[in-house]
């Protein structure tokens, strides 16, 4: 029971209401604010260039013997392992805070329990659109272009970042649950390599040997550099795109929830 003196010394204060968004705000502006300064973004504007020449380079004359344009035809897998690599940071931020304890301290505190997730995905939208117009102007350097127009370029810039933010869902809840980032990175590393290699992103599906083209051909990173490749030249329908939503719709079904547990649950 607070004695009188006590109510009377807090009387003057004002009464705080707890904002969800001025709370995101902050713990957003927090996590931007880190990547800056220990050069996160700096990485996110690299690490596009890296690969864009490491996938770029070694086929580019193969695929112009075919008549490959290959610049146009490599872009759109350079731009999903560049949302990959998000999905990674994201993945590793979440379980550094929950290793060092940070997600159980903001628990026991008057913040929004949605509010930490909240933070992490949109910190990583920043470093999504960081290297996603760092990777198209990669692109564009090598003799990438749009050419169905702006419009259709903004549908695909959406797309992408889209796809970056469901896997960045799914990455924040293994996170979270597992609290190991070393680790953590080199689980995420594998699937990857192995989604990425075994597309249609890099060589066409005739370039499969016969056993693996059902599955090069029909897995979600195929159809997802299928779709933004028709985006980028103008081709966009529904016919081509429902089965990359259909994926996108079913990924974002199981991860978010999941996501939401992850990080909401008392561990």
């Amino acid at each position: 029971m607070s004695s009188p003196a006590a109510t009377t010394l807090f009387a003057e204060l004002p009464v705080v209401h707890p904002s969800s968004f001025a709370q995101w705000r902050a713990l957003t502006g927090r996590i931007v604010r880190t990547m800056a300064t220990k050069g996160e973004l700096y990485v996110a504007v690299l690490t596009p260039l890296v690969v864009t020449a490491a996938f770029y380079l070694p086929l580019r004359y193969v695929m112009k013997f075919q008549g490959i344009d290959y610049a146009q035809y490599v872009m759109p897998i350079i731009v999903l392992q560049t949302m990959a690599m998000t999905m990674m940071s994201n993945a590793q931020l979440a379980a550094f805070e929950a290793l060092t304890g940070l997600s159980a301290r903001l628990q026991t505190m008057p913040i929004g329990s949605l509010v930490p997730l909240l933070s992490r995905v949109s910190a990583g939208i920043v470093r999504s659109v960081v290297s996603l117009i760092a990777t198209v102007g990669y692109g564009y350097l090598i003799g990438f272009r749009f050419t169905g127009g702006w419009e259709q370029a903004l549908v695909f810039c959406g797309f992408a970042l889209a796809v970056g933010v469901v896997l960045t869902l799914g990455a924040d809840a293994l996170g979270s649950l597992t609290k190991n980032p070393e680790a953590l990175s080199q689980a995420l590393t594998l699937p990857i390599l192995i989604f990425g290699m075994l597309s249609t992103g890099f060589v066409p599906e005739g370039a499969f040997p016969t056993w693996a083209r059902a599955f090069a051909r029909n897995q979600p990173i195929s159809q997802f550099a299928q779709t933004l490749s028709d985006m980028a030249a103008g081709h966009l329908s529904w016919a081509g795109s429902w089965v990359s939503l259909v994926w996108l719709g079913g990924a974002a079904t199981l991860f978010l929830p999941l996501a939401v547990w992850a990080s909401v649950r008392r561990s």
